[in-house]
């Protein structure tokens, strides 16, 4: 089956050709933020990161940078600098350039202040927009398609209608050759078995059993007890009250398809087909890691009713609860309570998701995009020491 997408320099095929300014530093985010918003299709990578990061935690954020850089979805980059940081400009540039040739760099303390910078910065994205105008979509085949799968404010319809769905949408994409990626580590606890019946191989297990573990160890060092303290009130609110019970429902969005590969936060998997990334439950952090997984599109189910896209990716909203539905109505692009009234089947639920996909893959917006919402942040591992 083939999609029309955008062909990139590295081999990789993108669902949008969008700018994408990303500032390296806290301190050159808003200079990031009025060159983004002087040109229609560019977004701003905006973080409070880039400095006071030590070890592994700054690896990362230079990690998922260069990611959201080399992202398919985005056709041209700038990078903004401040110049004494510690996610070094120059360093920055050049790993993204390497793989994507339309990137450019601005350094403040190299060019000038706020008012030249983005004067500069604009008359460069402008450049770029000329140039993606009249770039044209290519024929690929699907199998150059991944796709996030997430869930945020879950209630009870979230487990039996709309992530079931999802998961019937993941065996049909994997089917024919194209990649699904999961998370939301702390949100497959008590589903353990389910997750081994799952997985291609012990290794895979493995990995996510002990990332499980991992987190929850984490948690008890902090005198917390996850098991204890989950769901959210906003899940018990809406119904669930374990987080056993969460865990059941969410894991309902991979469906019967054996996970092939397993890989940590910033990777991405080396093989086709279903793949886990240990990410936390955050929205916009599990976002990011699914990106940088190589995800162009992100599903996102939501019982409560989450507005939240994304930068890099167009998010798919979904939900089954009718009453979310309607008093948030311009947030979602899917209302699959048809299934909880008995009116169309899960498998229905996967079908319109599965169409929805592959139209927004082609270049129909979301209801998020519409809205603007491209929420964008790192991931932090380690406190703040310095």
């Amino acid at each position: 089956m083939n999609i029309d997408m955008f062909e990139r320099p590295n081999g990789t095929y993108g669902v949008r050709n969008r700018i994408a300014v990303i500032p390296t530093v806290a301190c050159a985010n808003h200079v990031a933020e009025l060159i983004a918003d002087s040109v229609d299709i560019a977004d701003a990578y905006t973080h409070p990161y880039g400095c006071d990061q030590l070890g592994y935690d700054l690896e990362l954020s230079f990690k998922c940078l260069k990611s959201m850089g080399v992202h398919p979805n985005n056709g041209a980059v700038l990078v903004v600098g401040l110049g004494c940081e510690e996610i070094l400009p120059h360093e920055l540039y050049k790993a993204i350039k390497n793989e994507q040739p339309d990137t450019e760099l601005i350094v403040m303390q190299e060019t000038g202040g706020t008012e030249k910078c983005v004067k500069l910065g604009t008359e460069i994205c402008k450049k770029f927009r000329d140039k993606l105008m009249e770039q044209k979509r290519v024929k690929a085949d699907i199998s150059n398609l991944t796709v996030g799968v997430e869930c945020g404010g879950s209630d009870y319809t979230s487990g039996i209608a709309s992530n079931p769905s999802v998961g019937v949408f993941t065996e049909k994409l994997c089917s024919l050759g194209g990649g699904v990626v999961f998370g939301e580590t702390t949100e497959l606890m008590g589903a353990e078995d389910i997750i081994k019946s799952r997985c291609e191989s012990e290794d895979v297990y493995k990995f996510i059993v002990d990332s499980i573990k991992r987190v929850e160890d984490t948690a008890v060092s902090m005198k917390v007890d996850l098991r204890g303290t989950q769901p959210s009130p906003g899940n018990i609110d809406g119904g669930l009250t374990t987080i056993e019970e969460k865990s059941l429902g969410g894991i309902c969005k991979i469906g019967g398809t054996k996970i092939k590969s397993a890989v940590c936060f910033g990777s991405a998997p080396d093989k086709k087909g279903l793949a886990f990334v240990d990410t936390p439950g955050n929205d916009i952090a599990c976002t990011l890691g699914l990106c940088c997984a190589g995800a162009q599109i992100i599903i996102f189910t939501t019982g409560r009713g989450t507005p939240m896209g994304f930068a890099a990716a167009p998010v798919i909203k979904v939900t089954a609860n009718s009453k979310i539905s309607k008093i948030m109505a311009e947030n979602f692009d899917l209302d699959l309570s048809g299934i909880i009234d008995g009116d169309i089947s899960i498998n229905d639920g996967g079908r319109v998701l599965f169409e929805r996909v592959i139209s927004v893959a082609q270049g129909q917006q979301t209801a998020a995009e519409k809205l603007g919402h491209r929420e964008f942040s790192l991931y932090r591992v380690s406190p703040i020491l310095t």
